[in-house]
């Protein structure tokens, strides 16, 4: 683990103690202010990571000109595409395959030499944790996501699995702690974050906090000063792109006004924007991390990456 990284790593211990101590004593934001700033961090401080993939690509294929970002730009936005009509429709498969997918990609984040139980445990963490105190929350955002029918199969599994998962979490953490503090620490972080923050605001620290960040460091660790300044301006435009989308939907969302995010008798409560932005959100992320991990995979056997 890099320097960088070690100490992106003990800011996310930081950031995920300080949301476990506001989170103990009731402070929250209100659900709709809630739900824009997850929304602005993601795309603000998360979505970067992913925009990366443009370096990766000049570097896996040579990609280059105008006739050459065209087609990767469309093979791309193909795959993510493809996820998109998986969610039309079959959207609890869909939601199914993007939780089974994520826990896989986010057990990527730990240091060189964890175990793969350990990974598992981890990557999960976000997704399955909230259940164990948020349930109800939990299974409304999946219902936003995926529909009240979809959410109301995948959160009591959720639930079931969540007791279990914390103590494998727990486990995990003492015998990594043998070899790695910092490593353990992260675990620790994570488990206590997704446990007791609102399950938005847990998934948002941690994506921001941690899995973005690092994805950054790893992707940047072997590139040179200029390699590194290039890389930077090919990221910019995705990033800015995925703001422009936000800025438009905070703009339609503040014409409509409201505050509530609810799911009322089956149906989601409050405006229709509310849910929508939670479909751009979380749809766009499973959509995007398709394309993003397959690219990832690729980078990592040609060794550009030192993701394990």
């Amino acid at each position: 683990m890099t320097a960088g990284m070690r100490l992106q790593g003990k800011v996310f211990c930081g950031l995920a103690l300080a949301w476990v101590m506001a989170s103990g004593v009731g402070i929250r934001l209100a659900p709709f202010h809630e739900l824009w700033a997850a929304g602005a961090l993601i795309a603000l401080l998360g979505m970067p990571h992913g925009a990366f993939d443009v370096v990766f690509a000049r570097r896996l294929f040579g990609v280059v000109g105008a006739k050459g970002w065209a087609l990767f730009s469309l093979l791309y936005i193909g795959l993510a595409a493809a996820v998109v009509g998986v969610w039309w429709v079959a959207p609890t498969f869909f939601l199914c395959a993007f939780l089974a997918c994520s826990a896989l990609h986010f057990g990527g984040d730990p240091a060189a030499g964890t175990s793969v139980l350990a990974r598992g445990l981890y990557g999960g963490a976000v997704i399955v944790l909230p259940a164990l105190w948020h349930g109800p929350e939990l299974q409304q955002l999946l219902a936003l996501v995926a529909g009240p029918a979809s959410a109301a199969l995948v959160a009591p599994v959720l639930g079931q699995m969540a007791a279990l998962w914390l103590a494998g979490l727990a486990l995990a953490a003492a015998l990594l702690a043998r070899t790695s503090r910092l490593a353990a620490a992260e675990l620790a972080a994570l488990a206590a974050l997704s446990v007791t923050a609102p399950p938005l605001v847990a998934f948002t620290v941690y994506f921001c906090a941690m899995h973005s960040p690092r994805h950054v460091l790893r992707t940047l660790a072997g590139f040179s000063r200029l390699e590194i300044r290039n890389a930077w301006g090919m990221a910019k435009w995705p990033t800015l792109a995925v703001l422009v989308v936000l800025a438009l939907l905070m703009v339609l969302a503040s014409a409509a006004g409201g505050t509530a995010l609810e799911v009322i008798d089956g149906r989601p409560g409050g405006l229709p924007i509310q849910a929508w932005a939670m479909q751009i959100i979380f749809v766009g992320l499973a959509a995007l991390t398709l394309p993003h991990m397959v690219l990832l995979e690729r980078a990592r056997r040609a060794g550009l990456t030192t993701q394990p």
